[in-house]
C-alpha cells in the first residue's frame, strides 16, 4: 500500500470513528455505574463504540482512539497550527499527551474489573520535528509488563510512511479501586 493510500485509509477510519463517538456518549467522564464490573478492555471497547464518553482532551488536541485490543491502544492525531511552538514545529506537549494516552490506555486494557492504575513515570523522546505538513500520526502503545502492583508500556509515534517522530515509555502503579464514592 502506498503512503498516500494508507493516509487516505487512516483519514477515513478516523472520520467513521469520530462520527460514532460523537453520536454516542461524546466527550466527558464515565460514571462509576457505567464501568462497574467491566474489565479495562471492555471499558476501552465501549469508549471506541461510542457507548462510553471519551476524554475531552482528545477533542481539544485533535486526536482520537482508533483501535484497542488486549495490551494495545492506538491513537491517531492531526497536528495543527494550534499545537505549534514559537519555533514553527509541533509542541512537545502534544507529542507527550498523544503518547501518554496510548500508553495509559494500553495498560487500561489489562485491568480486571475493580482494578485501576495511574501513571507514575513518563519518558518521551522526540526524534524528529513534526509540522502540520504531516497530516496524521499514530501513537501505538503496547504493554511490556502488567503485574499486581506495577505495569510498564512502550509507545511509538509514527507517520503513515513509517517515519518515527517519537517514542515513549511509562511505569504505572496498579491498585484496587475503591467501591465507595467520596464526598
Amino acid at each position: 500500500m502506498t503512503t498516500s493510500s494508507l493516509l487516505e485509509k487512516w483519514i477515513e477510519e478516523e472520520r467513521v470513528i469520530r462520527a460514532r463517538m460523537d453520536a454516542g456518549a461524546g466527550p466527558g467522564v464515565a460514571t462509576r455505574e457505567q464501568i462497574e464490573g467491566k474489565t479495562g478492555l471492555q471499558v476501552m471497547q465501549g469508549l471506541l463504540a461510542g457507548e462510553l464518553p471519551y476524554a475531552s482532551i482528545a477533542k481539544t488536541l485533535n486526536f482520537v482512539l482508533v483501535d484497542v485490543s488486549e495490551g494495545q491502544a492506538i491513537f491517531q492525531g492531526k497536528p495543527g497550527l494550534d499545537h505549534m511552538n514559537p519555533l514553527g514545529t509541533v509542541h512537545g506537549g502534544w507529542f507527550a499527551t498523544l503518547l501518554d494516552s496510548a500508553l495509559g490506555c494500553a495498560v487500561h486494557t489489562m485491568m480486571p474489573p475493580g482494578r485501576g492504575y495511574t501513571t507514575a513515570d513518563l519518558s518521551v523522546k522526540l526524534v524528529k520535528a513534526l509540522t502540520p505538513k504531516v497530516q496524521r500520526v499514530r501513537a501505538i502503545g503496547q504493554v511490556v509488563h502488567c503485574g499486581r502492583q506495577l505495569a510498564t508500556a512502550e509507545a511509538r509515534l509514527v507517520g503513515p510512511d513509517g517515519t518515527l517522530y517519537a517514542h515513549a515509555s511509562t511505569a504505572c502503579l496498579v491498585f484496587e479501586m475503591s467501591s465507595k464514592t467520596s464526598a
